[in-house]
């Protein structure tokens, strides 16, 4: 059924009308930060499908806000932003930092997959703060009813993190049991490591040096660097399915 027009001349509704359908910006977002491939825009975005990705791909396409590049030699294909997809920039930091202080934290995160924030996590690790060797990483979601609750992160120096989803035969340095919204929050400056585990939502058992320096190898991402931003409440229900082991408390 077609759409009944506004009947007002408004830029900002007509912008709208563009970006409107699901998995738009999105797209665009897991585009800005470099995926160019289908499958790694999948991974990027999280639960969008195949069919779908690859619909609103052709429509990002039609309406000039990305551009597919085949390679002749091996049929491999690329999905680029265009200028006009550039210049939103500016305007999706804008909606970030509004969203990041003006929408309820909780409500922000509880949609969050563990996957996807697994899979992101693979920039968040600071190279040059964790020790010079390989460090390995358990990471345990307290969530129910996940495909994957427990994951590795394999930390070498010269090299790209890798996340697994399978015990990667090495002795573990750092335990790390907590829950999707905890990660998520750390991650996007709307909680604090200390204090996450001062509530019960994180616990932290293993190599000691790791466990206490942990606030400065776990980078916060690019929207937890203003002011101003919604934290989740201190007080929260503990996740009564996380299984303790030794509780270290960061300074």
């Amino acid at each position: 059924m077609p759409q009944k027009p506004y009947g007002m001349i408004c830029p900002i509704t007509r912008a709208c009308d563009i970006l409107e359908p699901r998995w738009t910006i999105p797209i665009l977002v897991g585009l800005w930060a470099g995926a160019t491939r289908f499958n790694d825009l999948r991974r990027e975005i999280g639960s969008i499908s195949p069919a779908l990705l690859s619909r609103r791909l052709k429509e990002l396409e039609d309406m000039g806000l990305v551009e597919r590049v085949t390679d002749p030699a091996t049929g491999s294909v690329d999905y680029l932003r265009t200028e006009a997809a550039i210049a939103l920039e500016p305007a999706l930091n804008a909606l970030a930092q509004w969203a990041q202080c003006f929408i309820d934290a909780e409500v922000a995160l509880c949609t969050s997959s563990v996957s996807n924030l697994m899979w992101k996590m693979r920039g968040a690790f600071v190279a040059d703060a964790l020790p010079r060797r390989r460090v390995v990483l358990q990471f345990r979601f307290s969530d129910p009813e996940l495909e994957y609750g427990t994951y590795w992160a394999i930390l070498q120096p010269g090299a790209a993190a890798e996340i697994c989803t399978a015990i990667p035969g090495f002795d573990i340095d750092l335990y790390i049991e907590t829950n999707r919204v905890s990660m998520h929050g750390i991650l996007l400056g709307r909680a604090t490591i200390a204090g996450e585990l001062a509530n019960g939502q994180l616990y932290l058992s293993g190599d000691p040096v790791l466990a206490r320096t942990m606030p400065h190898w776990l980078k916060r991402g690019e929207y937890a660097q203003f002011d101003g931003i919604a934290m989740l409440p201190v007080a929260r229900r503990r996740a009564t399915e996380v299984l303790p082991q030794r509780r270290v408390v960061a300074r």
